[in-house]
């Protein structure tokens, strides 16, 4: 059969500006959707965007206070008290792309911001958006629909200089998202670390730092560390730096005000100096992991016009402090390694009460990495003569540590950004899983059985261990987590008792060992369907109780109700459905930085009365689970 003939003439050719490319390729500018649930999702990026242009107005010395309200229904108000927007530019500032006063380095030197297309973006793609500019007396506002400019006015006002922006995202894109307050108080404490002297009220309660980065790191420490925070400032940066006993390295770090979760080369040029001026002052060739293991501290920085790798903003790519006609300024790395080598070593030899405590630390974590070293050598040695790695690992194509260039295609770019693994349980999950997934983006990696509880067992122990030490290879954090290989780690299990247990097993793991991975939002739990109710005409695939009674309602007539127990009933062909682009994820996260060593202590420990006690409270049959959202 001979396929139609198509023709390929100048017809074919589509420019598309503006609101139509933002809403018809919206992940090139905020990088993904979502509904909420994922902090990295779009509704939080369209709020940063227009916090950020507050904030540069604060950098700039204008204005305070920034306000921000938001309703339970999604409405979004940002009030800042800088310049406002010039009367004449408003429409223009918030409609065109590439239009804005970032390209001039005298209004915004440092600015956080992307040039002239952030709040183009929030336009485009809120279901609503008001901008109202207030300067010395007189005000234009501009009401604009998915992008487009309903009506504008000029008028006089008695309001403060200042400018006010509402807006309302689409649901038409979203869905029915939520903004999760915790994600969103976070981000406001952020701002606040950065930016000393600045208040910002979140519906109605204030947030101020009087000791910026400090403040950060001592009131997130969920345990106490071995000596007070080394606190260091200079002209364009700041750092904090202590130790503790916990494992990994705790380290934020901020560009202009921004919070990189991800690092960038910030973050590797503060861990490279640290390391490097603890061996000189030491005088001793200590490795640099020695130095870094259970670090726990911050960086911020201010540079012109940085470039991240994302829209997202949350990983620096930027090489020099500033760039400008062909003109480059110090290396971020130069100029880092420059201010701690000469800061950190004043400090030590001023404050020699710490000076043994910190060399007493890369003592101990020396000695145990060493011995860590030998076994896990002979268990990969062991391992790759078996050719275990091959079975336990189906990989994909695309990883989040590949190397991307501005000449990346976007597809590319897109699957190395949503690059996954499924951790799952058993060969049947996991047969399931690998048929249904994206080949290029989703690996899958199975448990055979359940893994040891490290809580309970020594590090030697973990070492020795066949299963945990070929995941550990597959993640690619061997040194640490810089060679990450996929930004979502995704634990898939029965939602019965022994899938539970494997997931706390699994948890304790990372939390222990590699706590990095969740406080930088990398590990998630996947929610399958609990129910499929159908009848001859649809199919609903229902998460939970009320979900479930709404399809009922729906299908009305005929209805077959199946429950799921195991990810190995439900097919490959419905399991597509579940991890593609609408793929349910509970993103594991540490509220306030609470104690991990407590919550493992209460849960994986031998309190047992304790949580006995805990379950009799909370246990629920599935006859009462019936009458509940579950």
């Amino acid at each position: 059969m001979q396929s139609e003939q198509i023709n390929y003439t100048e017809d074919n050719i589509r420019t598309l500006e503006g609101v139509t490319h933002i809403r018809m390729r919206p992940g090139m500018y905020i990088g993904r959707l979502g509904d909420g649930r994922n902090q990295d999702d779009g509704i939080y990026v369209l709020l940063k965007e227009i916090v950020d242009n507050a904030i540069d107005e604060f950098a700039m010395g204008f204005g305070k206070q920034i306000q921000i309200d938001i309703s339970e229904d999604g409405h979004v108000a940002v009030r800042d008290f800088g310049r406002g927007i010039p009367l004449g530019s408003v429409v223009k500032a918030m409609s065109v792309l590439n239009t804005g006063g970032k390209f001039d380095d005298k209004a915004f030197k440092k600015s956080v911001g992307l040039n002239g297309v952030g709040s183009k973006a929030v336009n485009a793609l809120s279901e609503e958006f008001y901008v109202c500019s207030h300067r010395d007396g007189t005000c234009h506002w501009a009401l604009f629909r998915k992008g487009e400019l309903v009506e504008e006015k000029e008028e006089a006002t008695r309001e403060k200089n200042g400018t006010l922006i509402k807006f309302f995202p689409d649901k038409e894109m979203f869905g029915q998202y939520s903004f999760n307050m915790d994600y969103v108080e976070s981000m406001v404490k952020n701002y606040t670390y950065l930016k000393k002297g600045l208040t910002i009220v979140l519906n109605g309660s204030a947030y101020k730092s009087e000791n910026g980065l400090l403040d950060l790191v001592t009131e997130n420490l969920s345990e106490a560390p071995l000596y007070p925070p080394i606190h260091l400032e200079g002209e364009d940066i700041e750092i904090v730096l202590s130790h503790g006993n916990a494992y990994g390295e705790n380290i934020h770090s901020f560009v202009n005000g921004q919070n990189t979760r991800d690092g960038g080369t910030h973050l590797a040029a503060y861990r490279e100096a640290i390391a490097k001026t603890l061996k000189e002052f030491f005088k001793k060739n200590y490795a640099p992991e020695d130095c870094r293991q259970g670090i726990v501290g911050a960086i911020s920085i201010q540079i012109q016009e940085p470039k991240f790798e994302s829209q997202t903003k949350i990983k620096l790519g930027s090489t020099y402090l500033w760039e400008k006609n062909g003109d480059t300024g110090p290396t971020i790395r130069s100029y880092v390694n420059d201010f701690v080598a000469k800061a950190l070593d004043d400090y030590l030899r001023i404050h020699k009460e710490i000076v043994p405590i910190i060399e007493e630390k890369i003592k101990t974590n020396q000695q145990e990495r060493e011995e860590i070293a030998g076994i896990q050598k002979k268990t990969r040695e062991k391992n790759k003569r078996a050719n275990v790695y091959n079975k336990k690992l189906r990989d994909c194509r695309y990883h989040y540590n590949d190397k991307v260039t501005e000449k990346t295609a976007q597809q590319i770019k897109d699957s190395i950004y949503n690059s996954s693994i499924f951790i799952t349980e058993g060969d049947s999950a996991s047969g399931t899983i690998t048929k249904a997934r994206n080949a290029a983006c989703q690996a899958v990696f199975s448990l055979r059985g359940k893994p040891i509880n490290c809580y309970k067992e020594s590090r030697k122990k973990v070492a020795e261990n066949e299963e945990l030490n070929l995941l550990i290879a597959a993640l690619g954090v061997e040194d640490d987590l810089e060679n990450l290989r996929y930004n979502q780690i995704i634990i898939a299990t029965d939602a019965d008792d022994d899938g539970m247990h494997i997931r706390m097993l699994v948890l304790t793991f990372f939390m222990k060992y590699y706590p990095d991975l969740i406080r930088r939002g990398h590990v998630h739990i996947l929610q399958t369907p609990l129910f499929r109710v159908r009848n001859k005409k649809a199919n609903r695939y229902c998460y939970d109780q009320v979900e479930k009674e709404k399809a009922i309602a729906e299908l009305k007539t005929g209805v077959e109700i199946t429950r799921f127990k195991g990810l190995g009933e439900i097919s490959s062909e419905e399991f597509a459905d579940f991890i593609g682009a609408d793929m349910r994820l509970d993103e594991v996260k540490l509220a306030d930085e609470e104690s991990i060593a407590d919550i493992m202590s209460f849960y994986m420990g031998d309190n047992t009365v304790e949580r006995q006690n805990f379950i009799r409270a909370n246990l629920r049959s599935e006859e009462e689970l019936e009458d509940i959202d579950i």
